[in-house]
């Protein structure tokens, strides 16, 4: 995993302790549903240990897999901007533990320091953008082959 995906580690030392003072440690088994799509999305975590699933719900009775989060990867970013549904489900691949993090707690704490915000955000941000730049790899590697066929 590369450095954008480890909020922990990018965020500046006394912007993640103020956050990590609103952290509570979770831990959920394997094959446990963490969040299930659509959703109200009001949290997010970091995980700790183990490695989540993301999903999505198509044609059959379970969802597909899509991508997967492990070690010092955010999970969840859907509690920032409406309608704060989740985009995809979750699902523990392994035993996982993390540090959860309510997102209204958190929204207020950026609200109160703008300068904490600033940075708590732009760190999201690239994180969700590198994942945007994996996913349009993944699309790549899956459809180019067939572009330009009849």
């Amino acid at each position: 995993m590369t450095a954008p995906q480890r909020l922990l580690r990018v965020l500046p030392e006394d912007y993640r302790e103020r956050l990590m003072d609103l952290a509570r440690e979770v831990a959920f088994a394997q094959g446990e549903r963490i969040f299930e799509e659509r959703g109200v999305a009001d949290r997010f975590w970091v995980i700790r240990s183990g490695t989540v699933t993301l999903d999505v719900r198509l044609a059959g009775p379970r969802p597909t897999a899509v991508s997967s989060l492990d070690t010092g990867a955010l999970l969840g970013w859907s509690w920032l901007f409406p309608p704060y549904e989740w985009d995809f489900g979750a699902e523990a691949l392994s035993p996982v533990r993390a540090y959860e993090f309510d997102g209204a707690q958190v929204q207020a704490l950026c609200d109160e320091d703008p300068a904490f915000g600033y940075a708590l955000l732009r760190v999201i941000a690239e994180i969700l953008a590198h994942r945007v730049r994996e996913a349009r790899s993944r699309l790549l590697d899956l459809f180019a082959p067939h572009a330009g066929r009849p």
